[in-house]
């Protein structure tokens, strides 16, 4: 089983930045994407930014330009570099690492705990 450690949460204001760091522990498989979703109170949970091993990157467009999301392949660790920090990005940060069985040609999928992320003034 991975295990996801998320940091960096926290209160910020307007047009401030923070930095998330999410740290998976081994796992007998290989994990092949990381990624960062977020979910609003009354909202579903969307995804902000994802990055492959093989350094594919997605963003979603409400964060392009002021999210940076990168990865340390070595480390299982994923950033998440938020900038220019508007109301709106309020809500929980969760980590999601994507892993792959070749076993059992199947793709996992684990989640951190989630950490709140509040832009306010």
């Amino acid at each position: 089983q991975v295990q996801l450690v998320e940091a960096g949460g926290g209160l910020v204001q307007p047009g401030g930045s923070l930095r998330l760091s999410c740290a998976a522990s081994r796992s007998i498989f290989s994990i092949n994407a990381m990624g960062w979703y977020r979910q609003a109170p009354g909202k579903q949970r969307e995804l902000v930014a994802r990055i492959t091993s093989g350094g594919m990157i997605n963003y979603a467009d409400s964060v392009k330009g002021r999210f940076t999301i990168s990865r340390d392949n070595g480390k299982n660790t994923v950033y998440l570099q938020m900038n220019s920090l508007k109301p709106e990005d309020t809500a929980v940060y969760y980590c999601n690492a994507e892993a792959w069985d070749p076993a059992r040609f199947r793709s996992l999928g684990y989640w951190g705990q989630g950490t709140q992320v509040t832009v306010s003034s």
